[in-house]
């Protein structure tokens, strides 16, 4: 199989899904695929896209990506690293905070842990949704001292560059497709 889902759960029911290609993937690496306008699938009740799992019931809405991607998951990991283009132009290294990664036939499954850490090329950074993750450790949705010590962790010892830098996908290669089965829970 060269699709699968990544996707978020809560409640018994996908929260929000990304649909890539595999790469490559052996023991300790997952590397994924996505394009600029590849199928995102994101939480909303009503018109409100919700950022963070909580009592709201949702619907899943289809909003294209904006970047193109390339994910690399280490097995052990509390973080994923993706290298991001815009217009074929490498634009910056994203740092997910993530946990509890489970690969199904169909998906990796995971919990974002909501701080994300923008790289850009020069070396400097920036923090992201530190709003969200400050409102999740709130709700205990994650444990904040947990993420923050990742975070000094990866500021400690960057994992980018990666070596995946100059990747580029096969040109003939169709947009992924969410494969059959990633809304079953």
């Amino acid at each position: 199989m060269n699709e699968i889902a990544v996707r978020e759960t809560w409640r018994g029911k996908v929260w929000r899904v990304v649909a890539y290609r595999i790469v490559e993937e052996r023991e300790e690496l997952l590397v994924l695929w996505h394009p600029e306008g590849g199928r995102v699938l994101r939480p909303f009740a009503g018109e409100r896209e919700l950022r963070i799992p909580g009592a709201e019931e949702w619907t899943l809405l289809e909003r294209p990506a904006k970047t193109e991607v390339l994910v690399l998951v280490r097995q052990g990991e509390r973080h994923s690293i993706a290298l991001v283009r815009r217009g074929g132009e490498f634009e910056n290294w994203y740092v997910n905070f993530e946990r509890d990664h489970a690969r199904t036939p169909v998906s990796l499954d995971l919990v974002d842990e909501k701080l994300d850490l923008i790289v850009w090329p020069d070396g400097t950074f920036s923090w992201k949704d530190e709003d969200e993750f400050a409102e999740a450790a709130q709700a205990g949705y994650l444990d904040e001292r947990a993420v923050r010590a990742e975070a000094e962790r990866v500021l400690r010892d960057p994992p980018w560059p990666t070596g995946w830098e100059d990747w580029r996908p096969d040109p003939s290669w169709p947009v992924p497709q969410l494969p059959e089965g990633w809304d079953v829970v």
